[in-house]
Protein backbone atom coordinates (compact mmCIF):
# COMPACT_ATOMS: atom_id res chain seq x y z
CA UNK A 1 0.00 0.00 0.00
CA UNK A 2 2.84 2.52 0.92
CA UNK A 3 4.68 1.40 -2.53
CA UNK A 4 1.52 2.13 -3.94
CA UNK A 5 0.96 5.94 -2.47
CA UNK A 6 4.13 6.83 -3.83
CA UNK A 7 3.86 5.27 -6.97
CA UNK A 8 0.74 7.65 -7.46
CA UNK A 9 2.70 10.90 -5.53
CA UNK A 10 5.27 9.94 -8.15
CA UNK A 11 2.96 10.38 -11.06
CA UNK A 12 0.67 13.38 -10.42
CA UNK A 13 4.35 15.40 -9.67
CA UNK A 14 5.28 14.10 -13.37
CA UNK A 15 1.97 15.47 -14.67
CA UNK A 16 2.21 18.77 -13.09
CA UNK A 17 5.50 19.27 -14.49
CA UNK A 18 4.35 17.67 -18.49
CA UNK A 19 1.09 20.23 -17.84
CA UNK A 20 0.77 23.57 -16.77
CA UNK A 21 2.77 26.05 -15.35
CA UNK A 22 5.41 23.97 -14.22
CA UNK A 23 5.81 23.01 -17.80
CA UNK A 24 6.03 26.32 -19.57
CA UNK A 25 8.48 28.08 -17.20
CA UNK A 26 10.75 25.08 -17.93
CA UNK A 27 10.45 25.23 -21.98
CA UNK A 28 11.32 28.91 -20.95
CA UNK A 29 14.06 27.78 -18.86
CA UNK A 30 15.12 25.71 -21.62
CA UNK A 31 15.16 28.44 -24.26
CA UNK A 32 17.75 30.21 -22.04
CA UNK A 33 19.47 27.35 -21.32
CA UNK A 34 20.22 27.47 -25.06
CA UNK A 35 22.32 30.57 -24.96
CA UNK A 36 23.85 29.93 -21.39
CA UNK A 37 25.27 26.53 -22.82
CA UNK A 38 27.26 29.05 -26.14
CA UNK A 39 29.23 30.11 -23.23
CA UNK A 40 29.50 26.83 -21.21
CA UNK A 41 33.10 27.05 -20.13
CA UNK A 42 33.27 30.54 -18.83
CA UNK A 43 30.04 29.66 -16.57
CA UNK A 44 31.99 26.69 -15.97
CA UNK A 45 35.01 28.80 -14.50
CA UNK A 46 32.26 31.24 -12.75
CA UNK A 47 30.83 28.37 -11.11
CA UNK A 48 34.57 26.96 -10.02
CA UNK A 49 35.13 30.80 -8.94
CA UNK A 50 31.83 30.56 -6.82
CA UNK A 51 32.70 27.07 -5.11
CA UNK A 52 36.39 28.17 -4.34
CA UNK A 53 34.87 31.41 -2.85
CA UNK A 54 32.58 29.48 -0.89
CA UNK A 55 35.18 26.68 0.49
CA UNK A 56 37.44 30.51 1.36
CA UNK A 57 34.48 31.56 3.57
CA UNK A 58 34.09 28.07 5.08
CA UNK A 59 38.12 27.95 6.34
CA UNK A 60 37.74 31.97 7.18
CA UNK A 61 35.08 30.43 9.64
CA UNK A 62 37.16 27.44 10.92
CA UNK A 63 40.26 29.68 11.36
CA UNK A 64 38.34 32.18 13.01
CA UNK A 65 37.39 29.41 15.75
CA UNK A 66 41.35 28.88 16.37
CA UNK A 67 41.78 32.67 16.86
CA UNK A 68 39.00 32.71 19.70
CA UNK A 69 39.99 29.85 21.27
CA UNK A 70 43.58 30.99 21.14
CA UNK A 71 42.61 34.16 22.65
CA UNK A 72 40.33 32.73 25.42
CA UNK A 73 43.14 30.77 26.44
CA UNK A 74 42.20 27.18 25.17
CA UNK A 75 44.93 26.85 22.69
CA UNK A 76 47.32 29.77 22.56
CA UNK A 77 49.96 28.62 20.54
CA UNK A 78 47.78 28.65 16.94
CA UNK A 79 47.16 32.68 17.76
CA UNK A 80 49.92 33.51 14.87
CA UNK A 81 49.30 30.78 12.40
CA UNK A 82 45.32 31.14 12.65
CA UNK A 83 45.73 35.02 12.41
CA UNK A 84 48.06 34.83 9.32
CA UNK A 85 45.74 32.14 7.61
CA UNK A 86 42.55 34.73 8.30
CA UNK A 87 44.22 37.20 6.44
CA UNK A 88 45.60 35.14 3.42
CA UNK A 89 42.18 33.72 3.33
CA UNK A 90 40.47 37.28 3.17
CA UNK A 91 42.81 38.20 0.68
CA UNK A 92 42.07 35.25 -1.41
CA UNK A 93 38.49 35.99 -0.82
CA UNK A 94 38.77 39.83 -2.60
CA UNK A 95 41.06 38.18 -5.52
CA UNK A 96 37.99 35.62 -6.14
CA UNK A 97 35.75 37.88 -5.98
CA UNK A 98 37.38 40.57 -8.27
CA UNK A 99 37.73 37.75 -10.44
CA UNK A 100 33.86 36.37 -10.12
CA UNK A 101 32.76 39.87 -10.91
CA UNK A 102 34.93 40.85 -14.10
CA UNK A 103 33.47 36.75 -15.57
CA UNK A 104 29.98 37.43 -14.88
CA UNK A 105 29.92 40.93 -16.57
CA UNK A 106 31.46 39.82 -19.37
CA UNK A 107 28.97 36.91 -19.74
CA UNK A 108 26.24 38.80 -19.02
CA UNK A 109 26.92 41.65 -21.54
CA UNK A 110 28.03 38.98 -24.62
CA UNK A 111 24.58 37.54 -23.69
CA UNK A 112 22.38 40.52 -23.61
CA UNK A 113 24.02 41.53 -26.86
CA UNK A 114 23.41 38.16 -28.26
CA UNK A 115 19.51 38.22 -27.69
CA UNK A 116 18.90 41.26 -28.30
CA UNK A 117 20.23 41.10 -31.85
CA UNK A 118 18.71 37.79 -32.59
CA UNK A 119 15.33 39.36 -31.27
CA UNK A 120 15.87 42.61 -32.96
CA UNK A 121 16.63 40.50 -36.26
CA UNK A 122 13.90 38.54 -35.73
CA UNK A 123 11.00 41.46 -35.94
CA UNK A 124 13.27 43.20 -38.45
CA UNK A 125 12.19 39.29 -40.35
CA UNK A 126 8.98 38.27 -39.17
CA UNK A 127 6.36 37.99 -40.91
CA UNK A 128 4.39 41.78 -41.07
CA UNK A 129 0.69 40.55 -40.06
CA UNK A 130 1.60 38.40 -37.81
CA UNK A 131 4.34 41.28 -36.25
CA UNK A 132 1.67 43.82 -36.42
CA UNK A 133 -0.61 42.25 -33.82
CA UNK A 134 2.41 43.49 -31.40
CA UNK A 135 2.33 47.68 -30.27
CA UNK A 136 6.17 49.02 -31.13
CA UNK A 137 6.21 49.80 -27.75
CA UNK A 138 5.57 46.35 -26.85
CA UNK A 139 8.13 45.61 -28.59
CA UNK A 140 10.75 47.77 -27.31
CA UNK A 141 9.95 46.56 -24.01
CA UNK A 142 10.43 43.35 -24.76
CA UNK A 143 13.62 44.51 -26.26
CA UNK A 144 15.45 46.28 -23.67
CA UNK A 145 13.64 45.20 -19.99
CA UNK A 146 13.37 41.40 -20.93
CA UNK A 147 16.27 40.83 -22.25
CA UNK A 148 17.79 42.41 -19.34
CA UNK A 149 16.78 40.32 -17.81
CA UNK A 150 17.37 37.37 -19.48
CA UNK A 151 20.51 37.94 -19.49
CA UNK A 152 21.36 38.09 -15.91
CA UNK A 153 19.56 35.19 -14.89
CA UNK A 154 21.97 33.18 -17.12
CA UNK A 155 24.43 33.77 -14.24
CA UNK A 156 21.66 33.87 -11.77
CA UNK A 157 20.00 30.40 -11.85
CA UNK A 158 22.37 27.54 -12.91
CA UNK A 159 25.56 28.89 -11.92
CA UNK A 160 24.31 30.37 -8.79
CA UNK A 161 21.72 26.87 -8.04
CA UNK A 162 25.24 24.93 -7.64
CA UNK A 163 27.70 27.48 -5.89
CA UNK A 164 24.44 27.74 -3.91
CA UNK A 165 23.98 23.56 -3.23
CA UNK A 166 27.52 23.09 -2.92
CA UNK A 167 27.36 26.39 -0.22
CA UNK A 168 24.35 24.31 1.66
CA UNK A 169 26.35 21.22 1.50
CA UNK A 170 30.13 22.07 2.56
CA UNK A 171 28.24 23.90 5.44
CA UNK A 172 25.92 21.47 6.71
CA UNK A 173 29.09 18.70 6.51
CA UNK A 174 30.77 21.28 8.76
CA UNK A 175 27.80 21.53 11.40
CA UNK A 176 27.53 17.85 10.99
CA UNK A 177 31.18 17.25 12.05
CA UNK A 178 31.32 19.58 15.01
CA UNK A 179 27.19 19.13 16.18
CA UNK A 180 24.36 16.97 14.14
CA UNK A 181 22.09 18.21 17.06
CA UNK A 182 23.12 22.03 15.79
CA UNK A 183 22.66 20.61 11.72
CA UNK A 184 18.82 19.40 12.53
CA UNK A 185 18.26 22.55 14.42
CA UNK A 186 19.22 25.09 11.79
CA UNK A 187 17.37 23.25 9.47
CA UNK A 188 14.21 23.66 10.83
CA UNK A 189 12.82 26.35 8.52
CA UNK A 190 13.36 24.42 5.85
CA UNK A 191 9.83 22.74 5.45
CA UNK A 192 7.88 25.79 6.29
CA UNK A 193 9.54 27.07 3.64
CA UNK A 194 9.63 24.48 1.07
CA UNK A 195 5.64 24.74 1.73
CA UNK A 196 4.91 28.23 1.03
CA UNK A 197 7.35 27.69 -2.28
CA UNK A 198 4.19 26.39 -4.44
CA UNK A 199 2.18 29.36 -3.58
CA UNK A 200 5.00 31.68 -4.04
CA UNK A 201 5.86 30.78 -7.33
CA UNK A 202 2.16 31.26 -8.81
CA UNK A 203 1.58 34.27 -7.22
CA UNK A 204 5.42 35.60 -8.15
CA UNK A 205 4.22 34.33 -11.81
CA UNK A 206 1.03 36.27 -12.10
CA UNK A 207 2.39 39.54 -10.42
CA UNK A 208 5.84 39.55 -12.82
CA UNK A 209 3.39 38.72 -15.76
CA UNK A 210 0.87 42.13 -14.71
CA UNK A 211 3.99 44.18 -14.17
CA UNK A 212 5.76 43.57 -17.50
CA UNK A 213 2.42 43.64 -19.59
CA UNK A 214 2.08 47.19 -17.38
CA UNK A 215 5.10 48.82 -18.33
CA UNK A 216 4.87 48.20 -21.66
CA UNK A 217 1.66 49.71 -21.70
CA UNK A 218 3.44 53.12 -19.89
CA UNK A 219 6.32 52.75 -22.52
CA UNK A 220 3.85 52.39 -25.63
CA UNK A 221 1.88 55.30 -24.79
CA UNK A 222 5.00 57.42 -24.49
CA UNK A 223 6.46 56.59 -27.66
CA UNK A 224 3.30 57.61 -29.29
CA UNK A 225 2.64 60.77 -26.85
CA UNK A 226 6.31 61.84 -27.88
CA UNK A 227 5.37 61.12 -31.75
CA UNK A 228 2.37 63.58 -31.73
CA UNK A 229 3.62 65.87 -29.39
CA UNK A 230 2.83 68.76 -31.92
CA UNK A 231 -0.64 67.42 -32.60
CA UNK A 232 -1.18 67.06 -28.66
CA UNK A 233 -0.08 70.37 -28.21
CA UNK A 234 -1.79 71.87 -30.73
CA UNK A 235 -5.05 70.28 -29.84
CA UNK A 236 -4.54 71.49 -25.96
CA UNK A 237 -4.73 68.19 -25.19
CA UNK A 238 -1.22 68.34 -22.24
CA UNK A 239 -3.30 67.74 -19.61
CA UNK A 240 -5.62 65.36 -20.55
CA UNK A 241 -2.45 63.18 -21.84
CA UNK A 242 -0.10 64.00 -18.81
CA UNK A 243 -3.68 62.61 -16.46
CA UNK A 244 -3.31 59.61 -18.90
CA UNK A 245 -0.05 59.19 -18.30
CA UNK A 246 -0.40 59.42 -14.23
CA UNK A 247 -3.13 56.92 -14.58
CA UNK A 248 -1.17 54.28 -16.15
CA UNK A 249 1.63 54.62 -13.87
CA UNK A 250 -1.42 54.71 -11.36
CA UNK A 251 -1.92 51.36 -12.30
CA UNK A 252 1.36 50.09 -12.65
CA UNK A 253 2.06 51.21 -9.01
CA UNK A 254 -0.87 49.41 -7.53
CA UNK A 255 0.46 46.30 -8.92
CA UNK A 256 3.88 46.67 -7.76
CA UNK A 257 2.53 48.09 -4.21
CA UNK A 258 0.72 44.75 -3.91
CA UNK A 259 3.32 42.87 -4.87
CA UNK A 260 5.22 44.72 -2.45
CA UNK A 261 3.10 44.00 0.29
CA UNK A 262 3.03 40.32 -0.86
CA UNK A 263 6.52 40.39 -0.64
CA UNK A 264 6.87 41.45 3.04
CA UNK A 265 4.17 39.47 4.64
CA UNK A 266 5.84 36.28 3.50
CA UNK A 267 9.62 37.69 3.86
CA UNK A 268 8.14 38.71 7.69
CA UNK A 269 6.91 35.50 8.43
CA UNK A 270 9.93 33.81 6.93
CA UNK A 271 12.14 36.16 9.26
CA UNK A 272 9.80 35.23 12.25
CA UNK A 273 11.12 31.46 11.45
CA UNK A 274 14.12 32.05 11.24
CA UNK A 275 14.60 34.17 14.10
CA UNK A 276 13.08 31.16 16.14
CA UNK A 277 15.99 28.76 14.46
CA UNK A 278 18.16 31.32 15.39
CA UNK A 279 17.47 31.53 19.21
CA UNK A 280 17.34 27.73 18.75
CA UNK A 281 20.43 26.85 17.41
CA UNK A 282 21.96 29.61 20.13
CA UNK A 283 20.19 28.01 22.98
CA UNK A 284 21.36 24.72 21.95
CA UNK A 285 24.91 26.06 21.99
CA UNK A 286 24.52 28.54 25.11
CA UNK A 287 23.69 24.89 26.77
CA UNK A 288 26.71 22.62 25.28
CA UNK A 289 29.09 25.88 26.22
CA UNK A 290 27.86 25.49 29.77
CA UNK A 291 28.35 21.83 30.26
CA UNK A 292 31.78 22.73 28.62
CA UNK A 293 31.07 20.23 25.26
CA UNK A 294 32.35 22.55 23.43
CA UNK A 295 35.14 25.64 22.88
CA UNK A 296 33.92 29.79 22.90
CA UNK A 297 35.60 29.31 19.58
CA UNK A 298 33.19 26.09 18.73
CA UNK A 299 30.68 28.02 19.44
CA UNK A 300 31.22 30.80 17.49
CA UNK A 301 31.47 28.84 14.34
CA UNK A 302 28.26 26.99 15.43
CA UNK A 303 26.43 30.61 15.61
CA UNK A 304 28.07 31.48 12.15
CA UNK A 305 27.49 28.35 10.70
CA UNK A 306 24.03 27.88 11.52
CA UNK A 307 23.36 31.02 9.99
CA UNK A 308 25.20 30.20 6.98
CA UNK A 309 23.27 27.01 6.48
CA UNK A 310 19.87 28.77 7.47
CA UNK A 311 21.10 32.06 4.49
CA UNK A 312 22.02 29.32 2.04
CA UNK A 313 18.99 27.58 2.29
CA UNK A 314 16.82 30.60 2.17
CA UNK A 315 19.00 32.12 -1.32
CA UNK A 316 18.01 28.68 -2.84
CA UNK A 317 14.65 29.26 -2.29
CA UNK A 318 14.81 32.74 -3.00
CA UNK A 319 16.00 31.83 -6.47
CA UNK A 320 12.56 31.14 -7.40
CA UNK A 321 11.57 34.28 -7.78
CA UNK A 322 14.75 35.25 -10.29
CA UNK A 323 13.84 32.15 -12.34
CA UNK A 324 10.24 32.90 -12.52
CA UNK A 325 11.05 36.58 -13.54
CA UNK A 326 13.55 35.21 -15.89
CA UNK A 327 11.36 33.02 -17.38
CA UNK A 328 8.25 35.15 -17.89
CA UNK A 329 10.78 37.45 -19.80
CA UNK A 330 11.82 34.69 -21.62
CA UNK A 331 8.47 33.71 -22.38
CA UNK A 332 7.70 37.27 -23.79
CA UNK A 333 10.88 36.94 -25.69
CA UNK A 334 9.99 33.27 -26.85
CA UNK A 335 6.44 34.69 -28.53
CA UNK A 336 8.48 36.82 -30.86
CA UNK A 337 11.25 34.67 -31.84
CA UNK A 338 8.45 32.39 -32.88
CA UNK A 339 6.58 34.62 -35.07
CA UNK A 340 6.16 33.01 -38.60
CA UNK A 341 9.32 34.26 -40.82
CA UNK A 342 9.05 35.64 -44.35
CA UNK A 343 10.73 33.53 -46.99
CA UNK A 344 13.52 34.48 -49.38
CA UNK A 345 13.33 30.93 -51.13
CA UNK A 346 13.48 32.64 -54.62
CA UNK A 347 15.98 35.34 -52.88
CA UNK A 348 18.47 34.80 -56.25
CA UNK A 349 16.31 34.23 -58.89
CA UNK A 350 14.39 37.43 -57.92
CA UNK A 351 17.83 39.28 -57.98
CA UNK A 352 18.45 37.93 -61.47
CA UNK A 353 14.76 38.88 -62.88
CA UNK A 354 15.63 42.58 -61.66
CA UNK A 355 19.14 42.91 -63.05
CA UNK A 356 17.75 41.64 -66.39
CA UNK A 357 14.87 44.02 -66.20
CA UNK A 358 17.17 47.12 -65.31
CA UNK A 359 19.39 45.95 -69.01
CA UNK A 360 15.96 47.40 -70.79
CA UNK A 361 13.22 45.47 -70.61
CA UNK A 362 11.51 47.57 -67.30
CA UNK A 363 9.15 45.59 -65.62
CA UNK A 364 5.14 45.10 -65.91
CA UNK A 365 3.06 44.40 -62.86
CA UNK A 366 0.19 42.14 -63.83
CA UNK A 367 -2.39 41.29 -61.15
CA UNK A 368 -5.08 38.80 -61.83
CA UNK A 369 -8.38 37.90 -59.99
CA UNK A 370 -6.52 38.43 -56.63
CA UNK A 371 -8.37 37.65 -53.68
CA UNK A 372 -7.24 38.42 -50.03
CA UNK A 373 -8.60 38.35 -46.19
CA UNK A 374 -6.76 39.85 -43.36
CA UNK A 375 -6.52 36.88 -40.74
CA UNK A 376 -8.82 39.03 -38.71
CA UNK A 377 -11.65 37.59 -41.19
CA UNK A 378 -11.82 41.71 -43.29
CA UNK A 379 -12.32 40.82 -46.61
CA UNK A 380 -10.36 43.14 -49.02
CA UNK A 381 -10.47 41.67 -52.83
CA UNK A 382 -12.10 39.44 -54.33
CA UNK A 383 -11.06 38.54 -58.00
CA UNK A 384 -9.58 41.42 -58.48
CA UNK A 385 -7.06 42.78 -61.64
CA UNK A 386 -5.16 45.55 -62.99
CA UNK A 387 -2.02 45.98 -64.50
CA UNK A 388 0.62 48.83 -65.34
CA UNK A 389 3.53 48.95 -67.91
CA UNK A 390 6.82 50.10 -68.51
CA UNK A 391 6.64 54.06 -69.31
CA UNK A 392 3.68 54.69 -67.41
CA UNK A 393 1.82 56.32 -64.58
CA UNK A 394 -0.96 54.44 -62.87
CA UNK A 395 -3.62 55.57 -60.55
CA UNK A 396 -5.28 53.59 -57.97
CA UNK A 397 -7.83 55.80 -56.38
CA UNK A 398 -10.89 55.13 -54.62
CA UNK A 399 -12.23 55.93 -50.16
CA UNK A 400 -10.05 55.11 -47.54
CA UNK A 401 -10.13 51.65 -45.72
CA UNK A 402 -11.06 49.80 -49.42
CA UNK A 403 -8.03 48.88 -50.41
CA UNK A 404 -5.37 50.55 -51.81
CA UNK A 405 -2.76 50.35 -49.12
CA UNK A 406 -3.80 46.77 -49.14
CA UNK A 407 -2.53 46.31 -52.42
CA UNK A 408 0.72 47.83 -52.05
CA UNK A 409 1.33 45.42 -49.37
CA UNK A 410 0.75 43.03 -51.66
CA UNK A 411 3.00 44.15 -54.34
CA UNK A 412 5.36 44.35 -51.63
CA UNK A 413 5.41 40.82 -50.75
CA UNK A 414 4.38 42.25 -46.84
CA UNK A 415 1.01 40.09 -46.98
CA UNK A 416 0.57 37.64 -49.85
CA UNK A 417 -2.75 36.54 -52.02
CA UNK A 418 -4.87 33.44 -51.00
CA UNK A 419 -6.10 32.83 -54.54
CA UNK A 420 -4.85 34.81 -57.87
CA UNK A 421 -2.18 35.79 -59.47
CA UNK A 422 0.24 38.47 -58.79
CA UNK A 423 3.48 38.45 -61.57
CA UNK A 424 6.16 40.76 -62.32
CA UNK A 425 6.87 40.53 -66.06
CA UNK A 426 9.83 41.18 -68.19
CA UNK A 427 10.14 40.22 -71.57
CA UNK A 428 9.06 36.57 -71.56
CA UNK A 429 10.42 35.84 -68.23
CA UNK A 430 8.09 35.90 -64.99
CA UNK A 431 8.39 36.11 -61.47
CA UNK A 432 5.95 35.29 -58.63
CA UNK A 433 5.71 38.56 -56.08
CA UNK A 434 7.16 37.76 -53.18
CA UNK A 435 9.12 39.10 -49.92
CA UNK A 436 11.94 38.37 -52.43
CA UNK A 437 10.83 40.74 -54.81
CA UNK A 438 11.06 43.82 -53.54
CA UNK A 439 14.15 44.37 -54.77
CA UNK A 440 12.24 45.61 -58.05
CA UNK A 441 9.89 47.88 -56.12
CA UNK A 442 11.58 51.99 -54.79
CA UNK A 443 9.03 53.01 -52.41
CA UNK A 444 7.70 55.62 -50.82
CA UNK A 445 4.89 55.47 -48.40
CA UNK A 446 2.41 57.89 -46.73
CA UNK A 447 3.59 60.40 -43.76
CA UNK A 448 7.18 61.17 -43.19
CA UNK A 449 10.18 58.73 -43.18
CA UNK A 450 13.45 60.55 -42.86
CA UNK A 451 16.16 59.05 -40.30
CA UNK A 452 18.31 61.48 -37.87
CA UNK A 453 21.80 62.45 -39.89
CA UNK A 454 22.73 64.29 -42.52
CA UNK A 455 20.43 64.54 -46.10
CA UNK A 456 23.70 62.66 -48.14
CA UNK A 457 23.01 59.56 -45.51
CA UNK A 458 19.64 59.82 -45.63
CA UNK A 459 19.98 59.66 -49.38
CA UNK A 460 22.40 57.24 -49.84
CA UNK A 461 20.15 54.48 -47.36
CA UNK A 462 19.18 52.54 -50.39
CA UNK A 463 22.29 52.73 -52.11
CA UNK A 464 25.47 53.36 -50.44
CA UNK A 465 27.29 53.64 -53.71
CA UNK A 466 25.40 56.33 -54.92
CA UNK A 467 27.89 59.47 -56.62
CA UNK A 468 27.64 62.92 -56.07
CA UNK A 469 26.79 63.44 -59.65
CA UNK A 470 23.63 60.64 -59.11
CA UNK A 471 22.44 62.55 -55.92
CA UNK A 472 22.61 65.84 -57.11
CA UNK A 473 20.99 64.43 -60.75
CA UNK A 474 17.33 63.11 -58.94
CA UNK A 475 17.36 66.02 -56.59
CA UNK A 476 17.03 68.15 -59.49
CA UNK A 477 14.46 65.63 -60.87
CA UNK A 478 12.16 65.39 -57.68
CA UNK A 479 12.44 69.35 -57.81
CA UNK A 480 14.56 69.51 -54.74
CA UNK A 481 18.13 70.69 -55.62
CA UNK A 482 17.65 74.66 -55.19
CA UNK A 483 16.29 74.07 -51.31
CA UNK A 484 19.18 71.61 -50.91
CA UNK A 485 22.08 73.90 -52.03
CA UNK A 486 20.50 76.57 -49.68
CA UNK A 487 21.07 74.75 -46.75
CA UNK A 488 23.90 75.88 -44.67
CA UNK A 489 26.11 72.50 -45.26
CA UNK A 490 24.06 71.45 -48.60
CA UNK A 491 24.56 67.47 -48.58
CA UNK A 492 25.92 67.69 -45.28
CA UNK A 493 23.00 69.67 -43.25
CA UNK A 494 21.76 67.18 -40.16
CA UNK A 495 18.54 66.80 -40.62
CA UNK A 496 16.51 65.97 -36.76
CA UNK A 497 14.78 63.43 -35.72
CA UNK A 498 11.66 62.62 -38.36
CA UNK A 499 13.42 65.41 -40.41
CA UNK A 500 13.07 67.91 -38.39
CA UNK A 501 14.22 71.41 -39.80
CA UNK A 502 12.48 70.93 -42.95
CA UNK A 503 9.24 71.10 -44.24
CA UNK A 504 6.66 68.06 -45.25
CA UNK A 505 7.21 69.24 -48.89
CA UNK A 506 10.67 68.86 -48.84
CA UNK A 507 10.85 65.76 -46.85
CA UNK A 508 8.44 64.25 -49.50
CA UNK A 509 10.74 65.25 -52.42
CA UNK A 510 13.74 63.81 -50.47
CA UNK A 511 12.33 60.34 -49.77
CA UNK A 512 11.11 60.56 -53.46
CA UNK A 513 15.03 61.06 -54.77
CA UNK A 514 16.28 58.74 -52.57
CA UNK A 515 13.82 55.94 -53.96
CA UNK A 516 14.84 57.32 -57.23
CA UNK A 517 18.76 56.22 -56.16
CA UNK A 518 17.77 52.55 -55.41
CA UNK A 519 17.56 51.94 -59.17
CA UNK A 520 14.27 49.41 -59.33
CA UNK A 521 12.62 49.30 -61.73
CA UNK A 522 9.11 50.06 -60.24
CA UNK A 523 8.36 53.34 -58.49
CA UNK A 524 5.65 53.20 -56.02
CA UNK A 525 3.89 56.11 -54.67
CA UNK A 526 1.83 56.08 -51.71
CA UNK A 527 0.31 59.48 -51.44
CA UNK A 528 3.77 60.98 -51.62
CA UNK A 529 3.29 63.99 -53.34
CA UNK A 530 0.39 65.44 -51.27
CA UNK A 531 2.38 67.67 -49.34
CA UNK A 532 3.82 69.34 -52.92
CA UNK A 533 1.67 72.21 -54.61
CA UNK A 534 0.18 71.59 -58.09
CA UNK A 535 2.57 72.59 -60.24
CA UNK A 536 5.80 70.85 -58.58
CA UNK A 537 3.64 67.98 -58.25
CA UNK A 538 3.04 67.66 -62.14
CA UNK A 539 6.84 68.98 -63.15
CA UNK A 540 8.14 66.24 -60.47
CA UNK A 541 6.20 62.98 -62.24
CA UNK A 542 7.18 64.33 -65.61
CA UNK A 543 10.98 64.64 -64.58
CA UNK A 544 10.82 60.74 -63.06
CA UNK A 545 8.96 59.53 -66.07
CA UNK A 546 11.31 61.29 -68.95
CA UNK A 547 14.49 60.39 -66.97
CA UNK A 548 13.68 56.94 -66.40
CA UNK A 549 11.81 55.87 -69.56
CA UNK A 550 11.24 51.96 -68.71
CA UNK A 551 9.90 52.81 -65.29
CA UNK A 552 6.70 51.43 -64.15
CA UNK A 553 5.31 54.39 -61.82
CA UNK A 554 1.96 52.90 -59.74
CA UNK A 555 0.81 56.06 -57.90
CA UNK A 556 -2.27 56.38 -54.90
CA UNK A 557 -3.33 59.26 -55.29
CA UNK A 558 -5.91 62.02 -53.74
CA UNK A 559 -5.22 65.03 -56.11
CA UNK A 560 -6.76 65.59 -59.36
CA UNK A 561 -3.36 67.19 -60.96
CA UNK A 562 -1.85 63.79 -60.98
CA UNK A 563 -4.54 61.54 -62.68
CA UNK A 564 -4.08 63.63 -64.98
CA UNK A 565 -1.06 62.75 -65.95
CA UNK A 566 -1.69 58.82 -65.69
CA UNK A 567 -1.90 56.05 -68.46
CA UNK A 568 -4.51 54.38 -66.52
CA UNK A 569 -6.65 55.10 -63.52
CA UNK A 570 -7.86 52.07 -61.09
CA UNK A 571 -10.83 52.86 -58.60
CA UNK A 572 -10.37 50.36 -55.55
CA UNK A 573 -13.49 49.21 -53.76
CA UNK A 574 -16.14 46.90 -52.94
CA UNK A 575 -13.38 44.25 -53.28
CA UNK A 576 -12.64 44.66 -56.65
CA UNK A 577 -10.11 46.97 -58.86
CA UNK A 578 -12.30 48.79 -61.88
CA UNK A 579 -10.73 50.72 -64.80
CA UNK A 580 -12.15 54.07 -65.07
CA UNK A 581 -13.04 55.80 -68.51
CA UNK A 582 -12.57 59.11 -69.19
CA UNK A 583 -16.01 59.81 -67.43
CA UNK A 584 -14.96 57.92 -65.02
CA UNK A 585 -11.81 60.13 -64.02
CA UNK A 586 -13.58 62.96 -64.26
CA UNK A 587 -15.83 61.81 -61.71
CA UNK A 588 -13.12 61.03 -59.53
CA UNK A 589 -11.96 64.13 -59.76
CA UNK A 590 -14.50 66.08 -59.10
CA UNK A 591 -15.27 63.74 -55.61
CA UNK A 592 -11.52 64.68 -55.14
Amino acid sequence: MGRETVKKYISHIRNRIREGMLREILGEMGWIYQYSIRYKWAIVWYICLGIFGTGMGLGTGVVSKYIIDAVTGYDSRGLVPAAVGFAALNLLQIVVSAGSSRVSSRIRTLVNQEIRADVFRKVLTADWESLSEYHSGDLLSRLNRDVNTVAISVLGWIPNLITGLVQFGATLGLILYYDPMMAVLALLSAPVTLAMSRVLMRRMRKYNKMMLEANAQITAFNEETFQNLQYIKSFGLVEKYDGLFQGKQEHYREIQLDYNKFSIMTSSFMSVVSMGVTGACFGWGVYRLWTGAITYGTMTLFLQQAGNLSSAFSTLINMVPTAISAATSAGRLMAVTRLPMETHKDAEEAEDFRKYALSGGGVTIRAEKLYFTYRDGTKVLSGASFFACPGEVVALVGPSGEGKTTMLRLLLGLVSVQKGNLMAESGKRKLPITPSARSLFAYVPQGNTMMSGTIRENLRLLNEEASEEEIWSVLQDVCADEFVKAQPEGLDTYLKERGGGLSEGQLQRLSIARALLCHAPVLLLDEATSALDAATEHKLLKNIMQSARNKTCIVTTHRPSVLSMCSRVYRVGEQGIACLDEEGIRQAMMEF
